[in-house]
Formats: C-alpha cells, sequence, structure tokens
C-alpha cells in the first residue's frame, strides 16, 4: 500500500467492497484530495467493481483502481463485461485468500473448529480477465507487484491482477492461527 499511494496521482479514485482486505486500503493508504474515495458505509460486498466503471466513466482522465476480495468480487464479475464494453479502463486488484475471511474470522472467534461454507472455490480469476479482453496477471510475491502494476496500467486497456494472499494473513494485525 505504501509504494502503490507512492505511484498513484493525487486525484486517484480508490475504490473497495467490503471484507477483511479493505483493511489495509483503509488503514494504510493515505488520500490526498476529496472526492478520491468510493467504498460502502454498510458493508456491501461486491460494491467495488460497479463503483470503479462509474467512476472511471464520469472521469475517464482519472486513475481508478478497485480493491476487491475474492469472494468480494464475485458478487459483481459480470461487470468485468460492462468496464470492457464502455471502455473503462481500471485496474482490479483482486485479493484472493480462497475464502470469505472475514466470516471465516467471525466463526473462528465465536465458534472454534466450526467453520461452515466459508473455503472458496474461485475461477481462475487471470484466465477470466483475460477472457474478456483484459490484460491480467497473478502476482504472488511483493516484489513482483510493481511490474506486474506497470503492465497493468499501460495496457490501454482494463487490468487485473490477482494478488494471491494466505488465508493466515487475516487482517494487519491478525492472523487466523491467533484465533486457535
Amino acid at each position: 500500500m505504501t509504494w502503490l499511494r507512492s505511484q498513484l496521482p493525487d486525484d486517484a479514485i480508490i475504490c473497495n467492497g467490503a471484507g477483511n482486505y479493505a483493511i489495509w486500503v483503509h488503514r494504510f493508504f493515505r488520500y490526498r484530495r476529496a472526492n478520491t474515495q468510493l467504498a460502502p458505509i454498510s458493508g456491501s460486498m461486491g460494491y467495488g467493481l460497479p463503483a470503479a466503471i462509474a467512476a472511471k466513466l464520469r472521469y475517464p482522465e482519472r486513475q481508478v483502481i478497485c480493491f476487491a476480495g475474492d469472494g468480494c468480487l464475485q458478487m459483481t464479475l459480470q461487470e468485468l463485461a460492462t468496464a470492457r464494453q464502455y471502455s473503462a479502463n481500471i485496474l482490479v486488484l483482486v485479493v484472493n485468500n480462497r475464502s470469505l475471511g472475514t466470516i471465516r474470522m467471525h466463526q473462528e472467534r465465536n465458534y472454534p473448529g466450526r467453520t461452515s461454507a466459508t473455503d472458496l472455490q474461485n475461477p481462475d480469476f487471470v484466465a477470466l480477465a483475460r477472457a474478456y479482453g483484459y490484460h491480467a496477471e497473478s502476482v504472488a510475491e511483493t516484489e513482483h507487484f510493481a511490474p506486474a502494476y506497470a503492465a497493468a496500467v499501460n495496457a490501454g486497456k482494463p487490468a487485473l491482477l490477482e494478488l494471491q494472499l494466505p488465508l493466515e494473513a487475516l487482517t494487519p494485525n491478525l492472523k487466523l492461527s491467533d484465533l486457535h
């Protein structure tokens, strides 16, 4: 987040839905201008992608980034087609931990060892984004993010970067193993 903050122009618009992944955005990204954040107040999963498309269509000259957890993105995944159809060249950063992480965290806290329906069988996000005509890459190591980001923003079309994250990293301050 610190690196990204240093790269983005002051008027970049950051969008996100609901989930633990958004904690990194809200805690570590420093907004430098008004009207640069679109995020739900009531925890609406899936909000980030349609918000990013709307922002890019309204402000085509501004950089727009959508942060989405893997479960969150699947709530409105079909809107990848909308962005491509209307040349809304957004960048989608999918934080993929293969789980509904926030729900898993609450289950572990309240019902240790009794989790239910939080593991996800995700699509291949990179292949799916490419099928929609996006530039897409998967990033598993921090040092690979900067070149992937550069390729994505210079692609001249919508882009998606899948950020592979272990489920263990629930929040910046909480690991899954801390709950056991």
